[in-house]
């Protein structure tokens, strides 16, 4: 049995919750997100809290039990708090510059590159070496964030590139005579 499928979510007081069969609709005060239940689970609503169970006793219904779960949980905690990545710039003259829903960064590169900030995420540089990339959708602030980070991966020799704050990058000593 799932662990996580059994916890009912609770619904905190500013969130709003409709449910339309397998869809569920969920309004809060930072946006509107919805997610879509995959048939071999049932979503419903119990006083002020939304359970899932599997609709039947198969493998493939029990997997979904608890990703949806964890999805609406998302959804919830989406419109209610949102998600935040935090992005660290390290290496001489590397910095970033949030410019409109443009976002300029110098990697050492002949040119600036210039990174557009897709709708529904928020991207602010309160240091020219930090980034914090947010939003209400978990998985496109992760994307966003893994995509500013292809641009100049942290390397292990110097710690040069752009990482994120809570990632450890493996220190390597260098060449020796």
């Amino acid at each position: 049995m799932s662990r996580i499928g059994k916890k009912p979510i609770d619904v905190p007081k500013g969130v709003e919750i409709k449910l339309d069969g397998n869809t569920v609709n969920v309004k809060g005060p930072k946006g509107q997100r919805s997610f879509t239940a995959p048939d071999e689970v049932v979503v419903a609503m119990e006083d002020s809290a939304v359970t899932v169970k599997p609709a039947n006793d198969s493998q493939r219904a029990r997997a979904m039990w608890g990703m949806s779960r964890t999805q609406i949980e998302n959804c919830v905690v989406g419109v209610e708090k949102g998600f935040t990545r935090s992005l660290v710039v390290q290496g001489v003259g590397y910095r970033a510059q949030a410019q409109g829903r443009t976002l300029k960064l110098s990697l050492g590169y002949s040119h600036d590159i210039d990174f557009a900030i897709p709708e529904g995420i928020e991207v602010k540089t309160p240091k020219p070496t930090e980034i914090e990339v947010s939003g209400i959708d978990q998985q496109q602030v992760g994307q966003v964030a893994a995509n500013i980070r292809e641009w100049r991966k942290p390397e292990p020799y110097k710690g040069k590139g752009i990482r994120y704050a809570d990632e450890y990058i493996f220190r390597k000593e260098g060449k020796k005579k």
